[in-house]
């Protein structure tokens, strides 16, 4: 009975998913929000509660985040992760202080503390690498000239992690500083351990995974990522960052071929994710904090899109590349749920869990709509201000006479600056 129960609601999800997919390609839009409602509607409060399921979610949900972090990976070697690492380490630490500090701030003014401050911090300075990479995908921009920059500022935050989560952990716990140094010691030996045999023996790497069978080269990548992926979780490293430098490590015909095989694994996995995030989450417990999750969210979301707009200028990227690239850092996902779990364990300040969750709900559906259309709408701005410029009373110059003074060109603002 439990597993006809289990086929039935697993059988309803994957449907449902498939209809909301179809629904959300016919309007040429992201899926993802839909699928964060599904979640909501048959989650914990929802209309309909499903609960033979909720393990087996649970699992689809954490394999969909590895698969979205090795897929990202497979798109970059290792000498484009260490290159990118050297050239772009100053907007990590823009990226750090523009968006880790309204989160620390917000939790002082509510009189939280010191120990929720560091905890709301990192709820709001992490982009979600999984929702990210699956809009980068949906939107086409993998090739484009911004993409390099966004994966680099997501690559800064995924190994930030590796030295974070640590630190909170033994802040929640109340260790010792020796017990907290020996934990952050562990975390990033293995992080640079792992980067160091994914930079220096990737080709190895590449050639003992290579198969001309289809079959045989899907169980071994497979395989692979998910036990590095285990392992790096168990010495209290992400398991996305483990995924990621799996996916780094392989290059060539192996990862053209994995790409292939795992593509339609990855958009089934992920879109289980999103699910099991909204099924988390009791619809009730949103209102009472909605109204300061909105504000976080509007400041941080700004402070995201300056970041990207920053980091793609700093680049060298076109105007609208830095656009793109500030929309789309905007989301925040599956580490921001994973810093406020912690603190929600340690039993650090109740509103705090439902104040993450509601302020990670507003970014996950905003924030695929901020990568669609800030570039538009800078675009439209900047078209109104071209249009109303010369609509402007002119200051005669004492130089010249009005009659003699050029008009502005469309690209330029009234002053003459390009």
């Amino acid at each position: 009975m439990h597993s006809a129960v289990f086929l039935i609601e697993f059988g309803a999800i994957i449907l449902g998913l498939g209809l909301l997919g179809r629904l959300a390609g016919r309007f040429r839009f992201s899926p993802i929000p839909l699928y964060l409602l599904a979640g909501l509607a048959f989650g914990t409060g929802g209309l309909l509660p499903m609960g033979a399921s909720e393990e087996f979610v649970a699992i689809g949900a954490e394999i969909g985040v590895i698969l979205l972090l090795l897929m990202l990976g497979l798109e970059y070697t290792a000498t484009d992760l260490v290159s990118n690492l050297k050239t772009q380490y100053p907007a990590g630490l823009v990226d750090f202080t523009l968006n880790a500090v309204p989160g620390a701030i917000a939790a002082l003014l509510m009189g939280w503390g010191p120990v929720a401050a560091v905890v709301l911090a990192g709820v709001t300075w992490i982009s979600s690498s999984g929702v990210i990479a699956k809009v980068m995908g949906d939107l086409g921009r993998l090739g484009n000239r911004e993409t390099p920059v966004v994966l680099s500022v997501l690559v800064l935050e995924d190994l930030a992690m590796a030295v974070y989560l640590p630190i909170v952990t033994a802040l929640l716990a109340g260790v010792g500083l020796a017990a907290g140094s020996l934990t952050l010691a562990i975390a990033l030996g293995v992080a640079g351990a792992v980067l160091f045999v994914a930079v220096r023996y990737g080709r190895v790497i590449s050639r003992f995974v290579s198969s001309d069978d289809p079959e045989k080269l899907l169980l071994v990548v497979l395989g692979l990522t998910l036990l590095v992926a285990g392992i790096a979780q168990q010495l209290q490293v992400s398991a996305a960052v483990g995924a990621f430098l799996v996916g780094i490590a392989l290059s060539g015909e192996v990862a053209e071929g994995t790409h292939t095989l795992l593509s339609p694994l990855r958009d089934l996995f992920a879109a289980v994710f999103f699910v099991f995030f909204g099924l988390h989450t009791d619809p009730a417990s949103i209102p009472p904090v909605l109204l300061p999750a909105l504000a976080l969210a509007l400041v941080t979301a700004c402070t995201k899109i300056a970041t990207g707009y920053w980091a793609a200028k700093r680049a060298g990227v076109g105007v609208k590349g830095r656009w793109r690239a500030g929309g789309t850092l905007v989301a925040r996902g599956e580490f921001s749920i994973v810093i406020a779990g912690l603190a929600v364990t340690a039993g650090i300040e109740p509103a705090l869990g439902p104040l993450a969750t509601a302020y990670v709900l507003i970014l996950v559906v905003i924030g695929p709509l901020t990568a669609r259309y800030t570039e538009p709408l800078a675009a439209w701005f900047r078209q109104r201000r071209a249009v109303r410029a010369p609509l402007l009373p002119a200051v005669p110059s004492p130089a010249k006479s009005p009659e003699s003074a050029p008009e502005p060109a469309p690209d330029q603002d009234p002053a003459g600056r390009p």
